[in-house]
């Protein structure tokens, strides 16, 4: 740690061209500078620069760093000497970030939405529409890729197993209910559909998780996603169902508000 300490130059040698910089070159410039270093920063300005410093060194990749005359690598190795989280860590690891970026967001845009309706922020229209926006960006993420969606579906999803094109129709159905529930509109329409694909959508997670005890990926972010099956998806379904019966109460005159 001491030699560490002592070492505040390093040397980086990164891709400059007319046509592409290299934006991990970027990255290891600014957290190096960030950590204290003085940066003796080598631009390889052409494709032939570049492969023959690759040669030399006989490595695949740019930027690399060297600190104190020690080879450390490409941006992920020198966050790595600094003690940082690795940002590559494969393509099966799990991530909630997602999922909390959807649910922050619709948080922070009911309460705004409250606050430019009402004049307050804590009010019980900024849940429904906590709950209604969480539903709207869920479904944004689906209908992205909407047939990658519906092939991560198909490993738990008790009706999509049965009627395959369910798949291609649950983001259309989310977005709906999603969107008339924000406006409060025809809930004749948005609760129904609400009530259905939440509670398919429970049953399916609650068995394939609590009862079959498998570990999967969730499709509820979208097919990419690497948000493991489980609560997440649980909370998504269980929503629905809440937002169902609570917007069919108020529209039955049950709940006044």
């Amino acid at each position: 740690m001491s030699d560490r300490k002592q070492a505040r130059k390093a040397t980086v040698y990164r891709m400059v061209m007319p046509e592409h910089i290299c934006p991990y070159g970027l990255k290891t410039v600014d957290l190096l500078k960030r950590e204290g270093f003085e940066i003796e920063d080598h631009h390889l300005e052409t494709r032939e620069e570049t492969d023959a410093f690759k040669a030399r060194y006989e490595v695949e990749t740019t930027p690399q760093t060297f600190i104190g005359g020690e080879r450390i690598g490409g941006y992920d190795k020198v966050r790595e000497y600094f003690g940082k989280t690795p940002l590559d860590q494969g393509e099966d690891a799990t991530s909630y970030q997602p999922v909390i970026a959807i649910f922050s967001m619709a948080a922070l845009l009911g309460l705004a939405l409250s606050w430019y309706a009402f004049g307050e922020l804590l009010t019980i229209q900024a849940a429904e529409w906590f709950v209604s926006l969480s539903m709207a960006f869920l479904a944004v993420q689906k209908l992205q890729d909407i047939r990658s969606f519906s092939t991560m579906f198909l490993n738990y999803d008790l009706l999509a197993r049965r009627w395959v094109r369910y798949g291609f129709i649950y983001p259309f159905g989310e977005a709906l209910a999603a969107v008339l529930m924000v406006a409060h509109a025809l809930p004749i329409i948005s609760v129904p559909v609400a009530l259905f694909i939440g509670t398919v959508g429970a049953a399916s997670v609650f068995k394939a998780v609590y009862i079959d005890k498998r570990e999967l990926k969730c499709a509820c972010v979208g097919g990419g996603s690497n948000v493991p099956l489980g609560f997440v998806s649980l909370t998504e379904n269980l929503f629905m169902i809440g937002m169902g019966l609570w917007m069919g109460a108020r529209a039955l005159g049950w709940i006044t508000v």
